[in-house]
């Protein structure tokens, strides 16, 4: 089983099989580190294993019983966190889904940010003070 990742020189490849329609396929290089895998999981990607007479081959896939328009923009969403942590990682044009890309952009940004600091509080104007009246 050959990983295109490798033969692409790429860290993560996100397309869909054609033997696999129901769902799209995530590999990534054969020496990829944990921490490349981990942002696959924690973006809701389905972690898969086999072991063959070599190295022991791992991919993603989009969950089960998602529309095929959810499984684009959930494999959209998982590229950013990728390229944020400088992996190189390309996605099929077919799978790209603009306005997912969009939202997941504004929220890193919202996210980076921060809580935004309450305005001081405006101190109300105040006239000439007159001294205090003496009888």
């Amino acid at each position: 089983m050959g990983n295109l990742a490798d033969e692409a020189g790429t860290d993560v490849e996100i397309y869909r099989r054609a033997h696999t329609p129901g769902s799209i396929h995530i590999v990534s290089r054969s020496d990829a580190p944990e921490d490349l895998l981990a942002l696959l999981d924690r973006a809701g990607l389905e972690r898969h294993t086999e072991a063959t007479s070599g190295p022991v081959y791992i991919w993603h896939e989009t969950p089960d019983g998602l529309t095929e328009k959810a499984q684009n923009q959930l494999a959209t969403r998982a590229a950013l966190p990728l390229l944020i942590a400088d992996y190189n990682v390309n996605i099929d044009p077919d799978i790209y889904d603009v306005t997912a890309w969009a939202q997941a952009m504004a929220e890193h940004r919202q996210r980076q940010a921060g809580p935004r600091a309450a305005p001081p509080a405006a101190i109300p104007p105040q006239g000439p003070s007159s001294p205090p009246r003496s009888r």
